[in-house]
């Protein structure tokens, strides 16, 4: 027999509360009637049980016809931001999978921090996801003391859906060509040449300054308000390295305005594969940002794997590649939600020892 859509929780508070005033009548004519007062409270106390079960798992109700309403996807950037470019793209598709328009909501703010803390807060029911980022669930909670969010214990993973790995580049009178040989040109001459970032503790910033304390290179730091600034005195030669993501650094590569000395993450990189990992020079070397869906904290397994199963099938498509490609991504091979986990735990103490060996403050 075809079963009718799941009564609301509050429709269903609203009929227990009137059934329990009839059992109530009910069970006083009775005990008038038949003077079985202790049969007829047994009767009812096991009715009542029976009902309160019903009632007090509307959970099961909603799960089954998840989702029926819209979901909202936060991104704790601005508009425009890759990261809300990506949430859109992905937004896009999970409306069509899912049958609901997924609405992005932008909460930008103290180091993507306010977004994320919004959702924490929500009601784990799946209708509130979160745009994550290596930066909110990494660098942003060892960074910003006391933290608003726990990385750990205040979400539920879902899928993990991106990378983005960073070029090192360089101005074209940098003496250096390859990594090995910008290590030589600044042990020759300490204290010399600068780096740019876009802030203190931006992945520009650490992923430099690790490579800094691991080869005990003396370089100096200069921050800037963004890319474009910075972008500007690296080709203006007033800094000589910096690392930049590949939306910026790719279209400068190929036109021979700057130079690429090498990549942030250990893996060839796909989108320039000329260029190598800064592994190859300094093995270990393994450092990238990522973007990933996460919910608040007690969302119940099956709508989690609803939701990642989805995410994966978007994943999948070649289409949805192809449109990570023009972001200056990289494809991101589908975790379950338990190595998604699994991934943001390990990272942790990674994230928080470059933080502190930097010295990066909140600006």
């Amino acid at each position: 027999m075809a079963r009718g859509p799941p009564v609301p929780c509050a429709l269903s508070h609203k009929r227990f509360l009137v059934t329990i005033r009839w059992l109530r009548s009910a069970r006083r004519v009775q005990a008038t009637a038949s003077g079985a007062r202790s049969v007829g409270a047994a009767a009812f106390v096991a009715i009542l049980g029976a009902l309160a079960a019903f009632v007090s798992t509307p959970d099961a109700h909603a799960q089954a016809g998840y989702p029926n309403r819209p979901i909202k996807l936060v991104v704790p950037y601005p508009p425009g931001a890759l990261t809300d470019l990506l949430a859109r793209a992905i937004g896009d598709r999970l409306s069509a999978s899912l049958k609901q328009p997924v609405i992005v909501d932008n909460k930008p703010g103290a180091g993507t921090l306010v977004g994320a803390e919004f959702v924490a807060k929500q009601p784990a029911d799946g209708y509130t996801l979160l745009m994550a980022t290596s930066t909110t669930l990494g660098i942003g909670p060892a960074l910003y003391r006391p933290s608003p969010i726990d990385p750990i214990r205040d979400f539920a993973p879902i899928s993990q859906v991106g990378s983005v790995n960073f070029f090192l580049i360089a101005n074209p009178a940098f003496p250096a060509k390859n990594v090995r040989e910008m290590i030589e040109t600044i042990r020759k001459s300490p204290g010399k040449y600068n780096y740019a970032s876009v802030g203190s503790g931006s992945p520009h910033h650490l992923f430099m300054e690790t490579l800094k304390t691991e080869l005990g290179l003396d370089i100096q730091h200069v921050p800037y308000k963004g890319t474009p600034a910075a972008l500007t005195d690296l080709l203006a030669g007033a800094i000589q390295v910096m690392f930049a993501d590949a939306t910026i650094a790719m279209p400068n590569i190929q036109a021979g305005k700057v130079s690429a000395l090498g990549t942030s993450a250990a893996k060839q990189t796909t989108l320039l594969p000329g260029v190598p990992p800064i592994a190859a020079t300094v093995p270990g070397f393994d450092w990238q940002a990522w973007q990933g869906i996460v919910a608040p904290a007690g969302t119940p397994t099956e709508i989690v794997a609803r939701l990642s199963a989805e995410l994966q099938k978007i994943q999948a498509t070649p289409e949805f590649r192809d449109q990570l490609f023009r972001f200056g991504m990289e494809s991101y091979a589908p975790q379950t939600p338990a190595q998604f986990a699994a991934s943001i735990a390990a990272e942790q103490p990674r994230w928080a020892k470059a933080i502190k060996d930097s010295g990066a403050k909140v600006d």
